[in-house]
């Protein structure tokens, strides 16, 4: 992995990736369809298209079930002046989670921990949240001060929403508004859960991942507008982020085209220019505490 220089943007992009296959495979990348981003992607490819996007600082996410994926990304965002903040991942249900946790702070660029991440969507159970060894090791990520950020799907929702409620003193965010249906067109029963989930206080969302959601080959802004209008109305420009989900957005899209279209939506929505700021800064300034 590669250092860079920081992009000339005044935009903030909340989650993104990188991976380098050689030195950790990615066997997710496997199937054909997922052949346009299999190869390595690095943060200085990263840099030259955020920049185009406006994008100055980033938060980079985990991508493995894997605690040497984090160590390896916190020393990179030590060395970068791009990524902010790193979102990483520990075993929840591991009884040495407070020393795990403890150990990645102090590991070089440990200073740059945020939060934490499990791929919940892959678990079976869909109930997987509202076990007690994963409610334990969520009250450590709270106590060591981070965030959590929720990867689920629709049918998971219910247990997030339970697990938000039973957890008031652990902020998390839901990453890519929990994997929308818009390829199909359908709203519900996603939509009425996403305003049950945002009637919590201590969860915000990212506008992420939504074009590879929908036909890969066939998307526009008016597909996306009505799930960004129920984002909207459900939690508001103050508890939105806007994320790039680079470079798995290459799959439907180019960054700069994502940046572009999620402006537009915004604007066409009626929202004023200071609160698309908090959308494409504040939030996850304050979130994720980007100094």
């Amino acid at each position: 992995m590669t250092t860079t220089g920081a992009p000339k943007g005044t935009r903030i992009d909340a989650h993104h990736h990188t991976w380098e296959l050689a030195r950790r495979p990615q066997g997710w990348l496997d199937p054909p369809p997922m052949a346009p981003v299999r190869r390595d992607f690095t943060l200085d490819d990263y840099a030259s298209t955020a920049a185009e996007a406006d994008i100055g600082r980033s938060v980079l996410v985990q991508v493995l079930a894997d605690a040497q994926e984090t160590r390896e990304f916190l020393a990179l965002a030590a060395r970068s002046q791009t990524v902010a903040g790193v979102v990483g991942w520990a075993d929840l249900t591991r009884p040495g989670l407070p020393g795990e946790l403890a150990e990645l702070a102090a590991s070089p660029g440990g200073d740059l921990l945020r939060g934490i991440r499990h791929l919940v969507q892959g678990e079976d159970d869909p109930r997987w949240l509202a076990r007690d060894d994963v409610r334990g090791g969520l009250r450590e990520v709270a106590a060591a001060g981070l965030t959590y950020d929720l990867l689920v799907a629709p049918h998971q929702l219910p247990a997030a929403i339970e697990t938000v409620r039973a957890l008031p003193e652990l902020s998390f965010v839901l990453d890519h508004l929990a994997k929308p249906p818009v390829a199909s067109g359908r709203l519900e029963p996603w939509a009425g859960l996403i305003r049950e989930l945002a009637a919590e206080q201590n969860v915000t969302a990212k506008i992420s991942g939504l074009i590879t959601e929908a036909d890969w080959h066939d998307w526009d802004a008016a597909r996306l507008r009505p799930y960004v209008d129920v984002a909207l109305e459900a939690f508001g420009p103050s508890r939105l982020m806007f994320g790039s989900d680079w470079p798995v957005c290459l799959l439907a899209g180019s960054l700069p085209d994502w940046a572009e279209t999620a402006l537009a939506l915004l604007t066409d929505a009626g929202v004023p220019a200071a609160e698309r700021d908090e959308i494409f800064r504040g939030t996850a300034t304050r979130v994720y505490r980007l100094g």
